[in-house]
């Protein structure tokens, strides 16, 4: 019982954020067109080079104690098509991908932040290199199941965190994509939303590659794309950013050694605003941060869905449950991964 109350109310909440926000402009309503809202998400999308950690204890006996896994083969199981009816779902007016997630739950080793996420899986076993893709400049690319890739999404943030410290950039914030690398991520995709604020902020950080010796000077390069990812209570609101519930885009596409990124809102509207972005991955210093040693000699993988950064501890977020806004939700309208 406890289960459906908890979906019912995330129902309810997102109703009325849907309520709130813009209208289904075309593009949306096409996409949506393209989705059935009684199938789970395995009929809607390509999943078969995906799997996911939601956020509560796996209930299978090898993984005890350890958050849910669930593996690319059974994630793209039409005959068993898995979905979870509070962290991972297909919505059932506009057929969207939902990823949803509390400010506090079991989640993996070395992280305080809850996900329901995707992880790109390019083959069955973590320790096979073909899992992975590299740069054209990383001297074993050929070993690596791609050089570079392409993953392109569109999607609205229909929740943040209501409880938080401005002053920590995690809090009222989730990272929606992601390129891991085998220690630090060279592109994280996040949404940031001060509650008192009708707009939140769409930025991607590059973390400078800092390995051996040098691994604690490691450190986040911020970039903002549509508002300003620093905002703080009392802030101004991000007029030029984007509302609970709207519709953007990313595309992230590494070429070669560059890792190219566009990001667009009001797509196909005649006020369509168009960011783009690209840094070469193979070359040390990154804006002349010395320890930074570019990803030439590393693997990669991309990740997508909702990463919430509101956690009980660095952003001083509450647990209270979903009723008192202590969750984040995003919701996927396409979501296409080459390799």
């Amino acid at each position: 019982m406890k289960k459906i109350l908890l979906a019912t109310t995330v129902a309810t909440l997102l109703i009325g954020c849907a309520t709130n926000a813009n209208q289904p402009t075309a593009n949306t309503k096409a996409l949506m067109a393209k989705l059935d809202p009684t199938k789970a998400p395995v009929f809607n999308f390509d999943l078969t080079k995906w799997k996911i950690n939601v956020p509560l204890e796996d209930d299978k006996p090898e993984r005890a104690g350890k958050v849910m896994e669930i593996s690319a083969q059974d994630l793209s199981n039409k005959e068993k098509p898995y979905s979870h009816p509070e962290w991972f779902y297909t919505d059932k007016e506009t057929g969207a991908m939902v990823f949803a997630t509390p400010n506090k739950a079991m989640t993996t080793p070395n992280s305080k932040n809850a996900r329901s996420e995707l992880r790109a899986m390019l083959a069955t076993s973590y320790k096979d290199p073909k899992n992975n893709f590299a740069i054209a400049a990383n001297p074993d690319a050929a070993s690596y199941g791609s050089i570079g890739g392409q993953l392109t999404a569109t999607l609205s943030v229909d929740w943040i965190s209501t409880s938080g410290n401005s002053e920590k950039n995690g809090a009222f914030s989730s990272v929606i994509g992601q390129i891991h690398a085998k220690k630090n991520e060279p592109l994280k995709i996040a949404y940031r939303k001060l509650p008192d604020h009708e707009h939140g902020s769409l930025y991607w950080r590059y973390e400078i590659n800092a390995t051996g010796d040098n691994y604690s000077k490691r450190k986040d390069i911020y970039h903002n794309v549509f508002g300003q990812y620093d905002l703080r209570t009392g802030s101004e609101d991000p007029a030029d950013g984007i509302k609970l519930g709207e519709v953007f885009s990313y595309d992230v596409n590494v070429d070669g050694n560059i890792m190219n990124l566009t990001f667009i809102k009001n797509i196909g509207e005649a006020d369509e605003v168009v960011k783009t972005f690209a840094i070469d991955l193979s070359k040390p210093h990154y804006q002349g941060e010395e320890y930074d040693e570019g990803y030439a000699n590393s693997w990669m993988y991309f990740k997508a869905g909702n990463y919430n950064q509101c956690n009980v501890g660095s952003s001083e977020c509450t647990n209270n449950g979903i009723e008192a806004g202590d969750y984040a939700k995003v919701s996927f309208y396409q979501l296409d991964l080459k390799q």
